[in-house]
């Protein structure tokens, strides 16, 4: 039984000369230091929330947004919540406190614990005297000088569905005056959706002309745009419609498309009334409805035009990621397939091994970080000492499969496919049993976000190194195969085994070397997915391994230069169908296409070479 110190009525008067230092909120690091003066102005607005007159609220909420302080946020969060309640002590002072949970004695009764919510970071509360009334509380751990007091001596601020609209619309709002970009960014986007913040008209356009940084400009003076698109004046609007499709503004788009679609409406609707089209037609300065129409015409021409061309190049960037992918894994397919003529329907689990791999090694970094052994700052390393690691572990395994399996299964295709079919369930089962079905791996932060190359065409960090990683593994492929003496005397291993053999190439080995080099490409692979992709034990099965299959036979068995081609054609052709068709009807489309291709090239891009060419 945990006993808490409830302070009698008298001590209350305390509370006007202590003040509150405490902090319950899950944010503390959001509650920057102000001034005495502003926040003593904050908690007498903090205050007016609890009127009656919602005329008052509202301007008390408009006022503690346009204050500029980086507390208003979570204050705004806190009064949505109903968190907050006044406290009158026994002089008549009132404050405002914060309550985020209610606890019961056993008699029921229940107790408020209380803090300030404008205190720092220190997390210091009013001591409570020793010489208060006893309550207990049974499974319940409080700071013993919080200050407790009964529910009832409290008066809640409640918020209604209205207050709390204007309270989220004051986040936004106060968002402007943050000193982080991203943080002002946001709050420059929020302030322009629906419902559209008037009151914040002129810090968007303080903010479209002074920002430092060229995006929160754009993006401020869009919100103005976007807020004058509901002006009453008429000529405010449609100069508004003109400045939007000047930015060509994506935000716009479908609220032109609704104002145009009640534009006609209306003027459907008017057309039996002579008498009201003559009036639109000849009051001075006013706009005629063939004018308005054309300017929303001319509007949504410019910005679906612009909307058209980012789309194609957010289809190419993410065909030539998924491409990346597929040719990573098809390198190994190449190797394994193309090269040694192994049948190997484990390469997904070979990928989802690289994948939690690279789990494993996180979970190190986290485990020696809360040892204190490591530094907060370099749990990011761990992805780059993941990818060595996957490649080891899927070229280990790859290595044991073959030593055990593949090795007696050499010329006989049937058989490596159904074997190696049972390995990958085997794997699968093995995986589920340690770690579940689903996983997270976190990226680090230099993969998270993305870079804006033009106006709304985004290239997340994250698939560009996707890119990068490919590139590199392709090159040492290349290399491997053809530049050093390993990859010589697989190439010949595999074209001849025999004469390899009788010139002193140990062709036991070198069959397992390129099993496992292949199987840890495949490792690589699942490294890679981790920053795009979930983690789970079928992912290979599910996902990739059908279609890194049709990337090596298209391409040509075997053939690096065949596996690029394919894989790139194969990535972008399946992001530029599934807009229009779905994910499903997209991979039937690209099956179809495939068939009818290989109809035409049995051998595919390139012819294949080594121990298949002549099948």
């Amino acid at each position: 039984m945990k006993q808490i110190k409830i302070i009698s009525p008298f001590i209350l008067a305390l509370v006007s000369t202590l003040g509150f230092n405490g902090c319950s909120s899950d944010e503390p690091q959001q509650r920057i230091a102000s001034s005495g003066a502003a926040t003593a102005t904050i908690r007498e607005l903090l205050l007016e929330l609890g009127n009656d007159d919602s005329e008052i609220v509202r301007t008390s909420i408009t006022a503690l947004a346009n204050t500029g302080d980086q507390r208003i946020e979570v204050l705004m969060e806190f009064y949505r919540q109903g968190s907050l309640y006044i406290l009158e002590d026994s002089d008549g002072i009132r404050k405002v406190v914060l309550c985020e949970e209610v606890f019961e004695n056993e008699d029921l009764d229940e107790f408020a614990p209380l803090s300030d919510p404008l205190s720092g970071v220190a997390g210091v509360y009013v001591p409570i005297p020793s010489n208060g009334e006893m309550v207990e509380f049974e499974g319940v751990e409080l700071n013993p000088d919080q200050l407790v007091v009964p529910i009832e001596d409290l008066e809640e601020i409640d918020a209604g569905r209205k207050e709390r609209n204007w309270a989220r619309s004051a986040k936004f709002l106060s968002r402007l005056s943050s000193p982080v970009a991203d943080i002002r960014l946001s709050g420059a986007k929020k302030c322009g959706d629906p419902p559209e913040q008037t009151v914040a008209l002129d810090r968007l356009r303080e903010l479209a002309e002074n920002d430092p940084i060229s995006k929160i400009r754009r993006v401020a003076q869009e919100s103005v745009l976007l807020i004058q698109l509901r002006d009453a004046d008429e000529e405010v609007q449609f100069a508004a419609v003109e400045g939007l499709a000047a930015l060509k503004s994506l935000r716009a788009l479908p609220r032109l498309e609704d104002r145009l679609k009640s534009l006609r409406e209306s003027h459907e609707d008017d057309a039996g009334n002579s008498g009201a089209v003559q009036t639109e037609h000849t009051r001075a300065g006013a706009l005629t409805y063939a004018e308005k129409e054309k300017a929303y015409k001319l509007a949504i021409s410019i910005i679906a035009g612009h909307q058209r061309n980012v789309g194609m190049a957010e289809n190419l960037f993410r065909g030539l990621s998924l491409g990346s992918i597929l040719i990573m894994m098809a390198l190994g397919l190449a190797i394994t397939f193309g090269l040694m003529g192994v049948i190997n329907m484990a390469h997904g689990e070979l990928m989802m091994i690289g994948a939690y791999a690279t789990y494993e090694m996180q979970l190190l970094f986290s485990k020696l970080i809360e040892q204190g052994k490591l530094p907060e700052a370099a749990f990011g390393y761990y992805y780059a000492l993941a990818l060595p690691f996957a490649f080891l572990c899927a070229a280990m395994v790859g290595y044991i499969m073959e030593l055990v399996v593949i090795s007696r299964l050499y010329r006989k295709p049937l058989e490596s496919l159904l074997a190696t079919w049972g390995i990958g369930l085997i794997l699968i089962q093995c995986v589920r049993i340690r770690y579940g079905d689903n996983i997270g791996v976190s990226a680090p932060d230099w993969a998270r976000g993305s870079i804006e190359i033009v106006q709304d065409f985004n290239m997340p960090w994250g698939r560009l190194f996707i890119i990068g990683l490919t590139v590199l593994s392709v090159v040492t492929v290349y290399g491997l195969m053809y530049f050093t003496r390993i990859g010589l005397q697989m190439r010949a291993t595999m074209q001849n085994r025999d004469m390899a053999s009788s010139l002193g190439v140990n062709t036991k080995r070198i069959d397992a070397f390129t099993f496992a080099f292949g199987s840890g490409l495949a490792g690589v692979a699942g490294y890679a997915v981790t920053l795009i992709g979930g983690v789970t034990p079928d992912m290979g099965q599910q996902v990739y391994i059908v279609d890194s299959f049709l990337v090596v036979v298209t391409g040509g068995v075997g053939e690096i230069a065949g596996v690029i081609c394919s894989g790139l054609g194969i990535g972008v052709l399946t992001k530029f169908i599934e807009p229009g068709t779905g994910t499903i009807w997209a991979k039937i489309i690209l099956l179809v296409l495939i068939v009818g291709f290989m109809q035409f090239r049995p051998s595919g891009l390139f012819a294949p070479k080594g121990r298949l060419a002549d099948d």
